[in-house]
C-alpha cells in the first residue's frame, strides 16, 4: 500500500493544549498532540480550520459527532480497527477485546491495542474510549491524563479507573 502524504498542517490552541492538524486532498490525515511538524507547509486550510472548529465545539460540550472528511493512512487491519472505533458512541467505552471481536479477530486484542496506538486521528477517531478488560485506563498516545480528561468531558465516571 502506498502511503499518501499530508499536503499541509497547522497548529491550533485547544483547551487541553495545542493540536497539530494535517490534511491531504481527501481529508484530515493526522491530528497530533503538541506542535508537531507534518509533511507539507505549515499553513491552515479550509479543512484544517473546519477540523479545529469542530474540535473546539467538542471541547465546549457542543459537539458529539465529527463530520469532516478523514483520510487516515495505515495498514488494512489498522484501518479496520479505526473504523470500528468510530462506532463507539460519545460517552461510552469499549474494551480492546470488544473491538477485536468487532473486527473479526476475537483473540486479537493486543493487535487492536497496537492499532489503537497508531491511530493518526485521536479524538475524532475516539481511541480514548477504549479501556482495559479490567475497566482501567490503559495507555494513550496523548498520555493517560489527557485520556482521563476526554472521558470526563464525555461524562464517563473515571474515578474508579486507574
Amino acid at each position: 500500500m502506498t502511503m499518501q502524504r499530508c499536503t499541509n498542517y497547522f497548529v491550533y490552541a485547544m483547551p487541553m493544549g495545542r493540536l497539530s492538524i494535517a490534511a491531504d486532498e481527501a481529508g484530515i490525515c493526522a491530528i497530533a498532540f503538541g506542535d508537531v511538524a507534518h509533511d507539507g507547509p505549515r499553513r491552515p486550510s479550509a479543512l484544517t480550520n473546519k477540523a479545529a472548529t469542530q474540535l473546539q465545539e467538542y471541547f465546549a460540550g457542543k459537539r458529539r459527532f465529527f463530520d469532516i472528511p478523514l483520510s487516515p493512512h495505515g495498514t488494512e487491519f489498522q484501518l479496520k480497527v479505526w473504523k470500528a472505533l468510530e462506532t463507539i458512541p460519545y460517552g461510552q467505552t469499549r474494551t480492546y477485546a470488544e473491538i477485536a471481536e468487532m473486527v473479526g479477530s476475537p483473540k486479537g486484542f493486543r493487535a487492536v491495542g497496537l492499532a489503537n496506538n497508531k491511530n493518526p486521528l485521536p479524538i475524532v477517531v475516539p481511541c480514548h474510549r477504549v479501556i482495559g478488560a479490567d475497566g482501567k485506563l490503559v495507555g494513550y498516545a496523548g498520555g493517560v491524563k489527557i485520556k482521563k480528561y476526554l472521558l470526563d468531558l464525555e461524562g464517563i465516571d473515571t474515578s474508579k479507573m486507574k
